[in-house]
């Protein structure tokens, strides 16, 4: 180099240390400045190129127009390119006029020239690509500027010295040079505009990272408005920026799924090439070598390969933050070197602490870059998995679903899903924390000497053990996690059958299953913390034994061996870098362990068996055919035996056929064989056209009414009108408080049970198909509606007259009217044809009609003529019949008149308003009668049922800390803080001891107590470790105790809770608060407190000690507080009304899933999965628009939060070198390393045992109401009903026939007047006395998992006997004895596995077991065959002959031989007598039986 400088008067030496170190005053030669420093940003700039270029190219964004500001910049480009070459000529002036300058006059003007030109072009460049500000140049002007500032200050001094300048020329032309340089650093951190051909932003709200300049994004600049808009007011859904394009689920859905198809196909082709080859090889080998397991395709390197180069991007930003952590160590080691020498020039000290502020800074820079990546992947890993666990949910096959319940598989998109998420951020360590540790040992063997390998082996010796830790906790923990899905799948349950448990008084039992779980949840949980505690105590001993180790063996090991303080601290600061990869890689080898148990469940779920498409042959049939089944053999899984066997169906073209046969005969089956829902064993199966299907159970979304008809079509008037005149709707929609815009809750729950399955018929009709598969729909509905339906819909003369439509049907009127009919009994056709021809050819279906339609012919045609007579009003008074129902759902009994019934609806809308329905579940808020009523008026406007979900707004209410201390217990939290005190004070007891043993060493160079020295500093640090442990495990404590309370508190209270709160509550929200809410109590607040303990008494710690040892430092304690409080409020406000919004974002899309799981086959047969998966991928995005400003606040927060950490090491550095001649270098290693780490039973009341003994009924002047201030439902009611006598209720719909069963068992409370069962007053008793005391079967049948044995008696208090004697009279002995259980049958979530008809037959069991005085029959026979319901009629007639049964009947032929009838009108008694009596009366009665044909 020297040579390049050249000699004589002009030359210098390269390095000069007397002219650069040894002086008070530094300057660098003249050699140096011109030729490395002027070099050093041209090196970095050609070294970034060829990357940089790379990148461009695959990040195209369009051009961007030319501005004043790109002129500008490549203006003053192309200016220093001519200063550089003004300079090279001079040069050649000189060459030429005889005085040569040295060869480095010729090579840096050149490099820097082309260098110059290289930069203009790249602005070019640039700017064609669409960069809007450059991240390279502002790097490459700033060192320009930072390598100019030297020459900048030596050509001034050197002038001054001399008192000339010697080089004129260069003199000017440099200062220009730094004039420029310095212009274009300050024009570069300006942005472009926008591309001019970018794709028009439609955004309203696009997020500003995409167009934030360099600047901006490497301090996060750009989240600072939503900060301040954040601390303004709280933050709400619209103020969230749209997701970037990269992270939209449809597009990482798009990169995944195509990963995952060529991995599914390469294990597809890997398996194919298997079986060849095992066909190849001779027998032998394939005996000998056993069999291998079929290669499955690994969705581990789908992710991989689709998130490749975000994880590439990350890597290199850890391996640059590793390589700055270790800067800190050594220059801490001149610091403490340069105090002990009293000789050094002073701006060492400065030189050294403005070098570690800015090696602090750059790493908390590259730090959050690093996280910002890392964490936004997470978020794409999250989206992923997501999206294709819901596309894939839409085709597994039936037997599949039976494996895993919707609970389960909701699991894996909210658990497994996030532990995806949470593991990402720290897979980088699998290769960061080796290379930390061998960095950190060399540094130290450096320091120490051999010594070291004893503290090494000491960290190796406790990884197992800290292992061995973890891997405990994870058993535990999967362990626990069973427990936690058995507890939400009951509670799904319970939510389920909330009304059935309230009806039949079973809370109890139910909620002592819960409890038992729960139970067995904390026990694993108190281990589990206890695990946490020693864990903890590990963490907090390790560094400081391996420091005393070290430290011991180091001093010990050899007199000479001084302790002193540049040795003590700078080995525990590298230790410091050294415990977290340590601590970290146990924790990242369970994290893994957990996450691949999860990437196992979701393989093996992705890997599942999916329907065949080609199950059914769509495109060809037969002409004149719409469906033909050719020999078909269908099961429901592989390892069942056929539920369909050998079938030859043909249906022409345009027929009407019905499907008839007793319960479980397989007529629900077919159907779904025509679907392809079930597994074709042999045959063809033919079907063309498009298809609509009505289930059996109506299929209702959360949606508005008339979305849930169009589904997915666009809204054609006429037709739409069509459809709800046919299937009966219009009346329903005058009644509706929002007509059909009305929002339907979850499962269509505030619509009647006829209402919902009309919903379901005219989504059918509006869908305008060509093949109608109806299982069914007319049970649900009233006879006279059930009617109407077929004639304006199904029949020849309705609306789908002219297409093929399969009805399932119990109804034999409408038999005459199909143009065939086919007879199934066990799962095969017994016969078909033409209603007349099976007629005559007298089989089973022959006796079968005999029996139960002695007159079917003369009736129709009656009925024929009188339909001509009546006028169209009277069918209309028909219709209304049917709409309000009586399959109640408490939410629409029967009100008196439309009015009040609109009333009533917009009441309930406005009261899920105000009740219970809301975010947060405090256990304190009741609903109480008193609440106040909003007029109607005002309410008109909501006619949503189910209320959005409410954040809590502003800061966490003071009283929700105080009520979890209380939980935890308030000595306890008293206890765990004073422990953290003790364990700070040990700490920093500890630090001290070590940094007054360090200056002994000073005054005498050998040390002497060295032993004494030693015991002091081990006592202290083991005390420090127990106090830790202490307080860990008083909090585990207290925390275990605050779930268990917690919980408690909210289950008791949803167990009381109304029935309307389930009714206005999506169930989806009330599992959040079970699941999402309780995990977090569980398992994130103790761990919590605990960090925020820590890092509290960590800074006060840290600032007593700084304060203490450079007391200075204290005028800088007050304006630092202020700017970080300053900063910490902006960020508080924001970061909490985002996680909020988070949480209330991710219910959505755990209910829209569950509802599309439980309607996949809907879904699949209207051809609308795709229109479902965008719905999915939209209410993702709208949770990770919630996450993506969380985590960009995080990382805003972190730089500025470590910004403040990073001046506080600036001005302790600072304060130690200028206070320097009173500190000693212990106490200065201390300062600087500190900081360095920155009522159901009414007792009293209690009924006689025995009662009730006679069954009497009497209600008294009884009126009722839904809620104060609306208009009664019954009024004034006074009727006697004696001990032992049969009732039936009958009435048009909406007249309060169920609203009086209701009323029985105070689902509805009284207005005025009483209800006395045997001269008790009802009102008088605790709910559970008089509901466990009657006995109703529902209309809707529920049964909840578990063996039928549970289901049929809770409690456990009858004897084998009796109950098999109760279900051989309900006609089910056959069947449970069948079943290789018997009573222990496991029967599936909400009963799946049995039939309609099987769960309505287990509910009379029930009621047989009972054997209470009073029996209420809701409808309950409307889903059985009428066989069946014959053989229950009369078991009711001999089992219940001397208790009084109430029925509410719809078939008036079950009740004609009834002692008396109630006709009951608007809610008044229009009619009681005999039915005898009141046919010849020719009342309303007379009027109902003769259109039943009964009169």
């Amino acid at each position: 180099m020297d040579a390049l400088c050249g000699s004589g008067e002009l030359g210098s030496k390269f390095w000069d240390s007397n002219l650069s170190l040894h002086t008070d005053n530094p300057d660098l030669t003249p050699c140096f400045q011109n030729s490395l420093l002027a070099w050093l940003p041209c090196i970095y700039l050609w070294a970034a190129l060829p990357c940089y270029l790379f990148y461009l190219r695959g990040h195209r964004q369009g051009y961007i127009v030319l501005s004043h500001l790109s002129r500008l910049k490549t203006a003053l480009g192309v200016l220093l390119w001519c200063v550089s070459w003004a300079d090279l000529f001079y040069s050649f002036h000189g060459l030429v006029h005889g005085w040569p300058p040295a060869p480095v006059f010729f090579v840096t003007p050149l490099v820097v020239g082309v260098t110059m030109l290289l930069a203009t072009l790249l602005i070019q460049y640039e700017r064609l690509q669409g960069v809007r500000s450059s991240g390279v140049l502002i790097i490459f002007w700033f060192l320009c500027v930072v390598c100019g500032i030297i020459p900048f200050r030596s050509k001034i001094l050197s002038a001054l010295t001399q008192g000339k300048i010697s080089d004129p020329f260069r003199f000017t032309t440099f200062y220009i040079y730094f004039a420029l340089v310095l212009s274009a650093l300050i024009l570069s951190c300006f942005r472009e505009k926008p591309p001019f051909f970018s794709p028009k932003n439609m955004d309203p709200n696009p997020c500003p990272e995409a167009g934030a300049g360099f600047l901006s994004r490497l301090s996060f600049w750009w989240f600072t408005k939503l900060a301040i808009l954040g601390y303004r007011r709280p933050l709400e859904e619209r103020d969230l920026w749209s997701l970037n394009k990269e992270d939209r689920s449809q597009m990482v859905m798009q990169r995944l799924l195509e990963e995952w198809k060529k991995q599914q196909d390469q294990a597809a082709r890997r398996q194919a090439a298997e079986a060849s080859g095992k066909k190849l090889s001779s027998e032998g080998e394939v005996l000998l070598e056993g069999r291998p397991r079929a290669p499955e395709a690994s969705f581990l390197r789908a992710l991989m390969a689709t998130f490749s180069s975000s994880f590439l991007l990350s890597m290199g930003f850890k391996l640059i933050q590793d390589l700055l952590s270790f800067i800190n160590p050594q220059l801490l080691s001149i610091l403490i070197r340069f105090i002990s020498n009293p000789t050094a020039p002073t701006w060492w000290g400065f030189l050294v602490a403005g070098l570690m502020f800015v090696c602090s800074v750059m790493q908390t820079l590259i730090l959050h870059q690093y996280f910002h990546c890392i964490f936004v992947m997470g978020l794409r890993f999250r989206t992923g998995i997501i999206g294709v666990i819901y596309r894939k949910a839409l085709v597994i096959t039936n037997s599949v679903k039976r494996e895993s319940t919707v609970g389960e598989i909701v699991n894996l998109m909210s658990v497994d899903a996030q532990r995806f998420m949470d593991v990402v951020p720290f897979i980088n360590l699998l290769w960061s924390a080796p290379l930390q540790i061998i960095l950190a040992v060399y540094f130290l063997w450096q320091n120490l000497g051999p010594s070291v390998l004893a503290g090494v082996a000491l960290m190796v010796l406790l990884i197992p053990l800290n292992g061995a830790v973890a891997v405990k906790m994870r058993a535990l923990q999967v362990e626990q996690m069973k427990f936690k899905d058995s507890r939400i799948k009951l509670m799904s349950e319970i939510l389920g059958g909330i009304k059935v448990l309230k009806l039949y008084a079973w809370e109890p039992s139910f909620l002592k299953q819960v409890e038992g779980i729960r139970q067995d949840e904390l026990r694993l949980m108190r281990k589990v913390a206890c695990l946490h505690a020693i864990s903890t105590f590990i963490w907090v001993c390790t560094p400081f034994l391996v420091t005393l180790t070290t430290l011991g063996v180091y001093v010990s090991v050899d007199k000479n061996n001084v302790l002193d303080a540049e040795k003590a601290f700078v080995s525990v600061s590298l230790f410091n870098i050294l415990k977290i990869p340590l601590n970290m890689l146990p924790q990242l080898i369970s994290n893994l362990a957990q996450t691949s148990v999860s990437l196992k469940r979701i393989q093996h779920f992705l890997s599942q068996d999916e329907l065949d498409p080609q199950c059914v042959e769509r495109k060809t049939i037969t002409p004149g055919y719409a469906v033909i089944i050719h020999n078909g053999t269908f099961t429901w899984a592989q390892d069942l035996p056929p539920a369909l066997h050998s079938l030859d169906i043909q249906v022409p073209k345009g027929a009407l056929v019905a499907v008839v046969g007793p319960v479980g005969c397989g007529k629900s089956s077919l159907l779904s064989a025509l679907l392809g829902d079930m597994e074709k064993l042999e045959g063809k199966v033919y079907m063309k056209g498009s298809v609509a299907y009505v289930p059996q159970q109506a299929w209702i979304q959360n949606c508005t009414l008339q979305e849930n008809v169009l589904f997915g079509q666009a809204l054609d008037p006429k037709r739409y009108h069509k459809a709800l005149e046919a299937c009966a709707l219009l009346a329903d929609l005058e009644v509706l408080p929002g007509g059909d815009q009305t929002e339907i809750g979850e499962k269509g729950i505030n619509l009647s049970g006829g209402q919902r399955q009309r919903v379901s018929v005219a989504r059918a009709v509006y869908s305008d198909a060509d093949i109608f598969l109806l299982d069914d729909p007319l049970s649900a509905v009233d006879s006279h509606v059930a009617k109407h339906i077929f004639d304006q819909v199904i029949g020849p003369e309705g609306v789908l007259a002219g297409k093929t439509r399969v009805l399932v049907t119990h109804g034999i009127s409408f038999l005459p009217q199909t143009d065939f009919v086919i007879v199934l009994s066990d799962g095969h056709v017994s016969e078909m044809g033409t209603y007349s021809a099976l007629l005559q050819r007298d089989g089973s279906f022959a006796n079968f009609l005999r029996n139960y339609a002695p007159d079917e012919d003369k009736e129709h045609q009656e009925a024929n003529n009188r339909l001509a007579l009546e006028d169209k009003e009277d069918e209309e008074v028909l219709m209304i019949e049917d709409t309000l129902s009586n399959h109640t759902d408490l939410t629409d009994n029967e009100p008196v008149t439309y009015e009040v019934q609109k009333q009533f609806m917009r009441q309930l809308s406005a009261m899920s308003s105000e009740g219970e329905g809301q975010g947060r579940s405090v256990p304190r808020r009741r609903l109480g009668a008193a609440e106040k009523v909003v007029p109607a008026t005002e309410a008109k406007a909501s006619h949503v049922l189910t209320q959005e979900e409410k954040t809590e707004l502003g800061t966490v209410k003071l009283s929700v800390y105080w009520d979890y201390a209380k939980a935890v217990g308030l000595w306890t939290a008293l206890v765990i803080c004073l422990l953290y005190g003790g364990q700070s004070a040990a700490a920093i007891g500890a630090n001290v001891w070590l940094s007054a043993w360090t200056d002994e060493a000073a005054v005498d160079s050998q040390q002497n107590s060295t032993s004494y020295r030693l015991g002091v500093y081990a006592a202290l640090g083991i005390l420090q470790g127990l106090l830790v442990m202490l307080s860990a495990i008083t909090m585990a404590v207290g925390g275990v105790q605050a779930a268990r309370l917690l919980h408690q508190a909210l289950l008791h209270n949803k167990m009381r809770s109304p029935q309307s709160f389930f009714d206005t509550t999506p169930s989806g929200r009330i599992l959040n608060r079970f699941s999402k809410d309780i995990y977090v109590i569980d398992e994130l607040l103790a761990p919590t407190i605990l960090m925020l303990l820590n890092s509290f008494y960590n800074s006060i710690s840290t600032l007593v000690v700084i304060v203490a040892s450079t007391p200075l430092f204290a005028v800088v304690i007050l304006p630092l507080a202020v700017l970080y409080l300053f900063v910490q409020r902006f960020y508080v406000a924001t970061s909490r009304q985002l996680k909020r919004l988070e949480s209330v974002s991710r219910s959505p899309i755990y209910s829209h899933f569950s509802e599309t799981v439980t309607g996949s086959s809907v879904i699949r047969a209207y051809g609308r999965s795709q229109d479902f998966e965008t719905i999915n991928d939209a209410k993702v995005d709208t949770n990770q628009k919630s996450c993506y400003p969380y985590i960009a606040s995080n990382r805003w927060l972190g730089i500025r939060v470590e910004f403040v950490g990073n001046c506080v090491v600036l001005f302790a550095a600072l304060f130690a070198v200028t206070g320097r001649s009173s500190l000693s270098p212990g106490l200065v290693g201390l300062s600087v390393s500190y900081a360095l780490q920155a009522p159901w039973v009414v007792e009293g009341s209690r009924p006689p045992a025995g009662w009730p003994l006679k069954g009497e009924v009497e209600f008294r002047n009884y009126s009722v109401r839904y809620r104060p201030g609306l208009e009664l439902v019954l009024k004034d009611l006074s009727l006697r009903v004696h001990g032992g006598e049969k009732v039936g209720i009958v009435g048009r719909t909406g007249a309060g026939k169920s609203s009086m069963t209701l009323c029985l068992f105070r689902i509805l409370e009284a207005a005025e007047g009483e209800i006395y069962i045997d001269g008790l007053n009802v009102a008088d008793i605790g709910l559970h006395d008089l509901r466990s005391k009657l006995t109703i079967i529902p209309q809707d049948p529920i049964l909840f998992s578990g063996t039928l044995r549970m289901n049929l008696d809770p409690f456990g208090c009858y004897s084998e006997e009796d109950m098999w004697q109760a279900l051989e009279l309900s006609h089910l002995h056959t069947f449970v004895s069948s079943q290789p259980a018997g009573l222990d049958f496991q029967c599936s979530e909400g009963g799946e596995n049995l039939s309609v008809g099987q769960r309505q037959l287990v509910c009379l069991a029930r009621a047989l077991l009972r054997k209470s005085r009073i029996l209420v029959l809701d409808e309950a026979t409307a889903a059985i065959d009428l066989e069946t319901d014959d053989l229950i009629q009369a078991t009711i007639r001999t089992q219940f002959e001397t208790c009084t049964v109430l029925t509410i009947a719809h078939r008036l032929n079950t009740i004609m031989d009834y002692t008396r009838v109630l006709v009951l009108d608007k809610g008044t008694i229009a009619e009681f007598d005999s039915p005898t009596n009141l046919i010849a009366a020719r009342g309303i009665f007379y009027g109902m039986a003769r259109d039943a044909g009964l009169a």
